[in-house]
């Protein structure tokens, strides 16, 4: 049977000294009265002697004859010695074989005018006594017979009180805010009404966490969403650009693409609510599973006709191809109707590359909008075909060529980004990584990590950083009680030789692995939450932490963070830019965190850029940052 806990324990605990106690007390009076019993019969039996002697000096007062009759007794006695004498001399004296040392003597004066003195010298009663077989034996069964009392004892008490030890446990789990393990252990608690009332309590705790991430999802899909369409709406795309700018203007390279739909007006005065729904609905449909294979795009409506697209990272020949496909998309759900409205759809491009300006790209892309427009009918134009980000011009072929070289000499960095808590402390360091060429240039992540992807080189690349980390910043003095926190991508993560290595190496270097935390995207654990599944729990029992990035980049439940435990969130930068100026963000983070109330997840915050972006997050209860306001990446 399993024994209970602490409570049975010490109610056990106490009983069994209590017991012992008595039981001690009870075998030491009754030995020191055996013990005083035996001297009292000695005494009795000298005592005994003495009035023998008396009598026999009384009736024979001439002649004692002790030689005759006395040692016979005295050996009976095992006395060590007897002497009589009288006036001083000694008229009797018996010496006995006993080898005793230890003594007992009674000396005293006998007779009617006490004119002898007596000295008589006895062995201690309990010296020559030797503890035989049964006298073992009886101890032995006392001894199993408390045993068994005492064992069955505590069953007995473990048995009363096992209901109070599991309801003491699911308070315990309680307490610690493992509320999902305390509503399934739930049976055996006693008294049984106490139990049913836990359970029914956290039934309906389960139950408004639900409602409240319900909610959470609502306001925020309020914030950034379009009501109608459910993509995002104008504010979520003007965050989204902000996030990829800064105030050198983008920073990276890619297409923005205008979608409208001409005379939407008209067309909605001959076709019933019903149809046009469905038409916008089947458009929206078809373009999201266009864009399902462009990682970090954005598509949302901007105003009632007209849609923005952002897709970067993307070549010049890749965007015409795909305004192409988008028109062609589209035009599979043209309607003839009666006033000859069949060509409505209109798109414009604006390539950009890195610096350009923001409000100049959106200029340029409404200007290839007219120009689609001004052809007459449902057509594409580029506004720019010149201008490509020369590093991203290298081939496939090229690119797989310099990142193998760039495995193979390990020429790829960790640069370190200080992450700053709400006392200005380090709260942990955010590892980049940048890829070094033959020149010894470095390239950034944004131009080889999208070929890295297509070339399946991630797990490989991401495996150098680790160990770069591990065996070469960690095991400096100066970082004993820094953690660094690692991306690691989907391929990576569903990467089974990689996840083995990534186990083997955890569980070898326990000692680092609690100053390590893994980070992945919101999207990616959103999308295939039960691929990461294993792989994310695999890293959190080696003791590493766990971190998810770029919340906020979708209107999604934040269920999902109570689900993998993690340990921090970070805010994506297109909710943290001007944050001090929009209302809507502010709410945004408010309703994150109070979704995530009661729970041990930190939320930090990505791209700081100034210091009262900073002061509002922390008013709001972001727990730590990063970005340019603390300081830019360095190479470690």
């Amino acid at each position: 049977m399993k024994l209970t806990g602490i409570l049975t324990k010490k109610l056990t605990g106490f009983w069994l000294m209590s017991l012992v106690a008595v039981a001690f007390i009870f075998l030491f009076t009754s030995l020191m009265s055996f013990v005083q019993l035996t001297y009292k019969f000695q005494q009795h039996k000298v005592a005994e002697l003495e009035s023998v002697l008396v009598l026999h000096f009384d009736s024979n007062h001439s002649n004692w004859e002790l030689e005759s009759w006395l040692p016979p007794l005295l050996i009976a006695y095992d006395a060590a010695e007897l002497r009589l004498s009288r006036n001083g001399t000694t008229f009797y004296q018996y010496k006995g074989e006993s080898q005793s040392n230890n003594l007992l003597l009674y000396q005293g004066k006998i007779g009617q005018d006490k004119q002898i003195d007596m000295y008589l010298a006895l062995p201690q009663p309990f010296e020559a006594h030797q503890v035989d077989f049964y006298e073992i034996l009886i101890l032995v069964v006392g001894v199993l017979a408390v045993a068994i009392f005492v064992r069955y004892g505590y069953l007995w008490f473990a048995r009363q009180l096992s209901g109070v030890e599991a309801l003491s446990k699911r308070s315990r789990l309680i307490l610690q805010g493992k509320h999902e393990l305390a509503l399934s252990f739930s049976g055996g608690g006693k008294p049984r009404l106490i139990n049913r009332a836990l359970t029914r309590l956290l039934e309906e705790l389960k139950d408004a966490q639900k409602e409240r991430s319900r909610f959470d999802k609502f306001i925020r899909s309020n914030t950034f969403l379009d009501p109608s369409t459910r993509i995002g709406n104008r504010l979520f795309f003007k965050n989204r650009l902000d996030a990829l700018s800064n105030a050198d203007g983008m920073m990276g390279h890619g297409v923005l693409y205008l979608l409208e739909m001409e005379d939407l007006d008209l067309l909605q005065q001959e076709l019933s609510e019903e149809e046009m729904n469905e038409l916008i609905h089947a458009n929206i449909s078809d373009i999201n599973a266009l864009l399902s294979s462009q990682p970090g795009c954005i598509f949302a409506r901007r105003s009632h006709n007209q849609f923005a697209i952002v897709i970067p990272q993307i070549s010049l020949k890749e965007a015409d191809q795909l305004a192409v496909r988008l028109l062609k998309v589209c035009m599979s759900h043209a309607i003839q109707t009666q006033t000859g409205h069949d060509n409505i759809y209109y798109l414009g491009g604006a390539y950009f590359k890195t610096g350009d300006d923001k409000i100049q790209l959106l200029e340029e892309a409404d200007m290839a909008l007219k120009a689609a427009q001004l052809q007459g009918s449902s057509n594409w134009f580029m506004y720019d075909k010149g201008a490509v980000d020369i590093e991203f011009a290298k081939g496939s072929v090229r690119w797989r060529s310099f990142l193998e070289s760039a495995l193979v000499n390990r020429r790829f960095v960790a640069f370190t980004q200080e992450v700053i808590d709400s006392d200005d402390l380090v709260h942990h360091q955010e590892i980049f990584t940048r890829a070094r060429d033959q020149a010894g240039n470095l390239v950034r992540a944004t131009l080889f990590i999208p070929m890295a992807k297509k070339c399946g080189l991630m797990p490989q690349i991401e495996r150098q950083i680790i160990e770069r980390v591990m065996f070469g910043l960690l095991v400096k003095p100066q970082n004993a009680h820094v953690t660094f926190c690692i991306n690691l991508s989907l391929d990576s993560l569903t990467s089974r030789a990689f996840v083995r290595w990534l186990q083997t190496t955890l569980l070898e270097y326990r000692h680092l692995a609690a100053r390590l935390m893994f980070e992945v995207s919101e999207v990616d654990v959103v999308t295939h939450k039960e691929k990461l599944r294993a792989p994310l729990d695999m890293i959190r029992k080696m003791g590493a932490g766990l971190s998810v990035d770029h919340v906020g980049l979708q209107v999604v439940s934040t269920q999902y963070i109570k689900e993998f435990h993690f340990d921090q969130i970070k805010l994506h930068r297109s909710i943290v830019r001007q944050i001090h100026l929009r209302p809507e963000n502010q709410l945004f983070v408010r309703s994150l965190i109070a979704s995530l109330y009661r729970t041990e997840v930190e939320v930090c915050a990505e791209g700081v850029e100034v210091l009262e972006e900073w002061q509002t997050l922390k008013i709001l209860g972001v727990s730590a940052a990063q970005g340019g306001v603390f300081g830019e990446p360095v190479e470690s």
